[in-house]
């Protein structure tokens, strides 16, 4: 099991570097003046080209990219070109607010994924018919539609939540939990409409294999080889869905927080994108294939230790 966690953390490590390159690279294509911008438009050349050496904006790319992986390692991204604000405290402020909604869709995923999957692996019929029309419809419906009609019904016209604003979860519970609940809820559909059709096609692939008849034929209960037997060999597809959910939610997260008015990394990655602010965007960047790393080793593990064969594969 040690090595096998060495192998993917190894592979984390390495997925790190090359994308911190790829992107520090990519970042670096002239696309955007950013001494203009901090100068002003009115500024003479020789003063923009003072910006960029000050900037090291002058040097090569390698050059660039060696020293801010140098101080990288050790913990130092920088400060905003625009703001001078410290990179690790700027991102350190918001990362709590998308790491809230992520870790709450992916809960609500969970339980609500795995329900529905089993209920309609096992019952089949009509139930399993009800379940996958909406997971079609879940899946479908665009996410902008769905938090539209959730903040339409739910904080406009029932007023149980706030339609806008975040509460930080220090300040106060039940007010961080009423800003939360909405994001949470309309990211959660398409997720929890995919990752339950791949519950329910688990299900019934396992429920038709060979040792369930066997252990049913044995006499033992319905319930100890759904939970025992079947769903332990049903999971590890779906925890590998689930978890390509979590990293896409990331994505999601930028619009979802846009329109709550939440202060989290996804409104903040479109605030600086459009600035060019490289800083930032290195940093979020790397917050982002952290995440992804820490996530997808989490998987990694839980379906080794569901299936002691994966970690040999």
């Amino acid at each position: 099991m040690l090595w096998f966690l060495l192998r993917r953390l190894a592979a984390g490590v390495l997925l790190l570097f090359a994308i911190s390159f790829v992107s520090f690279v990519l970042l670096s294509v002239p696309h955007l003046d950013v001494a203009r911008q901090l100068v002003g438009q009115a500024a003479t050349q020789d003063v923009v080209d003072a910006k960029n050496a000050a900037l090291g904006l002058d040097q090569p790319v390698l050059a660039r990219y060696a020293d801010w992986l140098g101080d990288a390692v050790t913990g130092d991204l920088g400060r905003s070109w625009f703001t001078s604000e410290n990179v690790v405290t700027a991102i350190g402020n918001r990362l709590p607010v998308t790491l809230s909604l992520m870790l709450g869709v992916t809960l609500v995923t969970a339980v609500l994924a795995f329900t529905l999957g089993v209920w309609a692996g096992v019952r089949r019929g009509a139930v399993d018919r009800f379940v996958q029309v909406l997971g079609v419809l879940g899946y479908a419906l665009p996410g902008f539609l769905v938090t539209l009609v959730i903040v339409l019904v739910f904080a406009v016209q029932l007023r149980w939540f706030p339609a806008i604003g975040y509460i930080p979860l220090t300040t106060s519970v039940p007010g961080w939990s009423s800003t939360v609940v909405l994001p949470i809820l309309s990211l959660s559909v398409a997720s929890v409409a995919g990752v339950s059709q791949q519950v329910r096609g688990s299900v019934i692939d396992v429920l038709r294999q060979d040792y369930v008849r066997t252990l049913r034929a044995r006499g033992l209960p319905p319930r100890r080889v759904l939970f025992r037997h079947v769903l332990r060999n049903a999971s590890a597809p779906a925890l590998t869905v689930l978890g390509m959910q979590f990293v896409g939610l990331l994505g999601g997260a930028v619009l979802v927080e846009q329109i709550f008015g939440l202060p989290g990394i996804g409104s903040m990655t479109v605030t600086y994108t459009t600035r060019g602010d490289t800083p930032i965007i290195m940093g979020l960047v790397m917050t982002t294939v952290v995440c992804v790393v820490v996530i997808n080793l989490a998987v990694d593990v839980l379906i080794g230790w569901l299936n002691p064969k994966a970690r040999t594969s």
